[in-house]
């Protein structure tokens, strides 16, 4: 069976799917054939996707949530119950922070902040959406080569490698605990991807050369991170759960 074969008319959420690697996996589900419910803050950017998928003869639909609210993603998935019926795939991609900080710049404050968007967020929307999964569910985290440990050849900032960690070990637990029921646990570890906001982090000058101390020579891309999750969500991935895979390149074989 192929994937396309694999997802038409299957219910996919996908959590931080309005920009950068959410939106191109989005985009994808759609054009594998999926009815796409995309989750994400920004209004303007939910519009544009959902266009972009309807054009492309796709279909997409889009709620505006706040991702740390469990009563937001309560209502949220209670709508999508009523509209769509059970979850099929469900996709929490998101996360990440606003800038590097040395150790004794780091408050409080910042730390909870990270550890709360990174990985108390899928805690919530995990325990929220469970009601409403299919049996068979397939279930993709968003980790990051920054849980593995720092990067040896860039920036590393150490709130979020921990909260990807954190969201690893996750991942392990939800594969065993949702096993009963068939429903597979996976994450996919990105490395330092051309987005619009790691492209403002980082800048190109700076992509370009992270790219030519990889193996590959390569700029990571968004699709590339998608096709990964493609995978895990296909019915060629039916006996893989509790995996986290990195898509870096080979810049950190670890």
């Amino acid at each position: 069976m192929t994937i396309k074969q694999g997802l038409i008319s299957k219910v996919a959420v996908v959590l931080g799917g309005s920009q950068g690697i959410g939106y191109r996996v989005a985009f994808q589900l759609a054009m594998e054939g999926a009815h796409v419910c995309i989750l994400a803050r920004n209004k303007t950017a939910l519009q544009k996707i959902s266009q972009d998928i309807q054009d492309h003869g796709g279909q997409a639909s889009t709620y505006s949530v706040d991702a740390i609210s469990r009563e937001d993603l309560d209502l949220v998935f209670q709508k999508i119950k009523q509209s769509h019926g059970g979850v099929d795939i469900f996709i929490h991609l998101v996360g990440g922070f606003t800038k590097f900080m040395a150790l004794e710049e780091i408050t409080e404050k910042e730390w909870h902040e990270v550890l709360q968007l990174n990985v108390t967020s899928a805690f919530l929307a995990t325990q929220t959406i469970e009601p409403i999964l299919n049996d068979g569910a397939r279930l993709v985290y968003i980790g990051s080569i920054a849980g593995l440990g720092p990067n040896p050849h860039a920036k590393s900032y150490m709130p979020y490698g921990v909260a990807k960690a954190g969201l690893a070990t996750m991942v392990k637990y939800l594969a065993k605990d949702f096993g009963h029921r068939k429903i597979t646990v996976n994450m996919v570890s990105p490395g330092t991807t051309a987005t619009e906001r790691v492209r403002q982090l980082r800048g190109d000058e700076a992509l370009e050369e992270l790219a030519n101390r990889n193996p590959l020579n390569h700029v990571l891309q968004p699709e590339d991170c998608a096709a990964a999750i493609l995978f895990f969500v296909s019915p060629q991935a039916q006996g893989v759960t509790g995996i986290n895979l990195n898509v870096n390149a080979g810049s950190v074989m670890y």
